[in-house]
This record gives structure tokens, C-alpha cells and sequence, in this order.
């Protein structure tokens, strides 16, 4: 009996080592209380270490959503962070938005490798600097706007720093010719809103409400704020430990104005694992490897490209999201951060596993990669990469 009894743990172990690496890939096998548990004590330890003051957390299983929780407080007064608390999405707005282009892509009204000049009825520079959009005017006599195309502006490689507003000058120029390398941009997202609105005639707004929000049941998800969340919202913590309270953003923003909860996220996230919304060819061309990673780290961004024997293996631009390869096989990821949010989505295409942690204290960024890996097991996110040589 003991024999068989050591075998079968044998086998057990071995599944488990097969399918992340590790033994924390155990939330394969467990019930959602049991990995519950093993996350509560993770997520102590994890805000202790670091001072961090919220957090919440999704496991996504065989594209179901396994567990869904939260912890710490959403404000100064210590009310609860729960899993309906309006948190700021930061930059997983890019995930979403690179999600509805690809429908509008299988529906043939946008064509990734279509300049973005076609779609505009005029010249880019004529539009001159709009507020809420860019700064147009500042590409005129440099024609290589010409060049780009939804594609480029999606794989961040549209040749512009994040946004003209860290420039000495403040304005927008191009740094390498577009289609080239990776870069992180904000300002091309917004380049690709600004296109499809003025040539498509779509409000962004709309348009994702219709084919994210309201598909996937995301009831307390806008682009921008809404009166009803004043209730119920985050507020965050800086690294220093500040307060800063919410923000109530206005307008539009497809590089990062949206609000979420943990709950309704994680819906999207499994929906989106599934293929749910997408042909098969728009899911996987928008999770596939694109435009090789060439910087040692993703920030600061336009940092000189590394000998190609010292780049990270594996790590490439997808289309709103980043591709790797680890333990688990194929897998994508996208982070999201400001001073006082750290956000990641990480997603590992066998069994379709992810997590999404949403913090509203940027001090959790610390604990992502030992979050991760008690969720679902070693991926091969390229912490690293995202957070410099701190990443653990």
C-alpha cells in the first residue's frame, strides 16, 4: 500500500513540476478554497515585506475565473478594498483597446498594415495639437508619419517616446523610423484612437462599452469616470507611502483611462483566454510574437538595443500585449503603473491559466513575480524586463 501510495505522489509531484516548474504550480489541482488559503498567507507576507496596503488578485483556470479575491484597505480610512472597488486600470487599457481594434479588424473595416494616413482625410500634422489626443502639428516637414500603420502603433514601435510631454521641448518627434523596434508609447495608442475616430466615425468610448464592457458583463467598467463610482473607489499610496486620491479622468484615453474592479476584469481576462469575441486568426495574430524586445528593460523607454546575444529569448511585441515563452509554453503578459498603481495580467495559453493583480498601492509591484508563481506556477514573465533587476 505504501508503494503504491509513493507512486502515486511520485506521479503527482511529477504532473506538477510538468506543468510550471514548481510547486506552486498546485493551484492546478486545488479547489479554490484550498488555493484561497495559500494566497491569504502569500499576500500577508507579501504586504508586510513590502508596506503595500491593497491589493486583489484573480486566477483564471481552463479559462474560468477560479478565484477572485481581494485584501488590505482602498483608502486612508481604512475602508476595505473589496472585490467590486472601482481601482484605475493604467495601462491594461491598451489590452483592451488593442482587443476591440482587432474586432473592428475581423469585421474589415481596419486593416493592420494599412497606413493611417488612407484613414484620415487630412495630412496629420494639418489637425495641428489637439487637446486630449496630441500633438500633431509638432510632425510637420518629417513625413515619416506617413509610414505608420495600426500595427506599428500597437507593437509600440511608432518611433515616439512614451509622451511628448517628457521631451525637454515637450514636443512630438520620432526617434528611429517607425516599424523598426520597440519602444513603449503611449502617444502611438493615442495616435490609433485619434485614427480610427476620425476615419472610422467611432466614439472609443462606445464602441468598447458595446464590445467589452457590456459583452463580458463589466458593469462597473468605464473609460473614463463615472458619477456612481464616488462611492466605492480606490484611492492609492505612492512608494513613499502618500495618499493620492483617485482620479477622476474625463476624457477618453486608449493608452490608459480606464476604470475597473478586480471582479470585473477578471471576466474579461478569461473571456479574452478563451478566444471569446475573435476569430481564431484575430486571437492568435494579437498574442504572436511580432517585433522582437531589444532593451535590456522596458523603462525608461528608447533605451540603446541590446546585441542580439544579450537580448531577452523569446520576448517580442504582440499587438497590445507582450509575448514570452516559459515553463509552461507560450504565454503573454501586459502591466499597467503610475505613482501610486501597479497592475499586471499574465497569461499562459496551456490550460488557458492567468492572473490579474490590480493594486492600488505601487509598492505590490515588488511581490508580482512570488504572486504569480504561488497562483499558477513559474510562466517565464519577464519580470526582469518590466521592473529592472529588483524583479523577484
Amino acid at each position: 500500500m505504501r508503494i503504491a501510495r509513493k507512486a502515486a505522489l511520485a506521479a503527482l509531484l511529477f504532473s506538477l513540476f510538468a506543468l510550471g516548474g514548481s510547486a506552486s504550480a498546485l493551484s492546478a489541482v486545488r479547489k479554490p478554497d484550498a488555493l484561497g488559503r495559500a494566497l491569504d498567507a502569500e499576500v500577508a507576507r507579501a504586504m508586510a515585506r513590502t508596506g503595500a496596503r491593497g491589493l486583489a488578485m484573480a486566477v483564471i483556470e481552463d479559462g474560468k475565473p477560479l478565484l477572485v479575491r481581494s485584501w488590505g484597505v482602498r483608502n486612508a480610512a481604512g475602508d476595505p478594498l473589496k472585490t467590486d472597488t472601482i481601482m484605475y486600470g493604467a495601462s491594461l487599457t491598451k489590452a483592451v483597446f488593442a482587443y476591440t481594434m482587432m474586432q473592428l479588424v475581423d469585421e474589415g473595416r481596419l486593416d493592420l498594415d494599412r497606413p493611417i494616413a488612407a484613414y484620415l482625410q487630412r495630412p496629420l500634422p494639418d489637425y495641428g495639437n489637439i487637446d486630449g489626443y496630441g500633438n500633431w502639428g509638432d510632425l510637420a516637414g518629417d513625413d515619416r508619419w506617413r509610414k505608420l500603420t495600426p500595427r506599428m502603433l500597437l507593437t509600440h514601435a511608432s518611433g515616439f517616446a512614451n509622451f511628448a510631454f517628457v521631451e525637454p521641448d515637450h514636443k512630438l518627434r520620432f526617434h528611429f523610423d517607425p516599424g523598426t523596434r520597440y519602444a513603449y508609447s503611449g502617444e502611438g495608442i493615442v495616435l490609433l484612437q485619434f485614427a480610427v475616430e476620425k476615419g472610422l466615425g467611432i466614439e472609443l468610448g462606445a464602441e468598447v462599452r458595446k464590445r467589452v464592457f457590456d459583452r463580458f458583463g463589466m458593469r462597473d467598467t468605464s473609460m473614463k469616470w463615472r458619477p456612481d463610482f464616488a462611492g466605492h473607489l480606490a484611492d492609492g499610496w505612492t512608494a513613499e507611502g502618500i495618499v493620492v486620491p483617485h482620479d477622476e479622468r474625463s476624457r477618453v484615453r486608449a493608452a490608459g483611462s480606464m476604470d475597473t474592479t478586480i471582479a470585473d476584469f477578471s471576466r474579461f481576462a478569461a473571456g479574452f483566454v478563451r478566444g471569446d469575441g475573435l476569430s481564431r486568426s484575430a486571437r492568435r495574430e494579437m498574442v504572436r510574437g511580432q517585433l522582437p524586445i531589444t532593451t535590456r528593460t522596458q523603462f525608461p523607454t528608447l533605451l540603446p538595443e541590446l546585441p542580439p546575444a544579450e537580448r531577452w529569448k523569446g520576448l517580442s511585441a504582440g499587438l497590445g500585449v507582450v509575448a514570452f515563452s516559459g515553463p509552461q509554453g507560450p504565454g503573454f503578459y501586459k502591466g499597467g503603473h503610475d505613482e501610486q498603481t501597479g497592475n499586471t495580467w499574465v497569461c499562459v495559453e496551456r490550460r488557458k491559466r492567468c492572473v490579474v493583480i490590480l493594486a492600488n498601492d505601487v509598492r505590490a509591484e515588488a511581490v508580482f513575480p512570488s504572486l504569480v508563481r504561488a497562483a499558477i506556477g513559474e510562466t517565464g514573465a519577464p519580470w526582469g524586463w518590466e521592473y529592472g533587476e529588483h524583479a523577484n
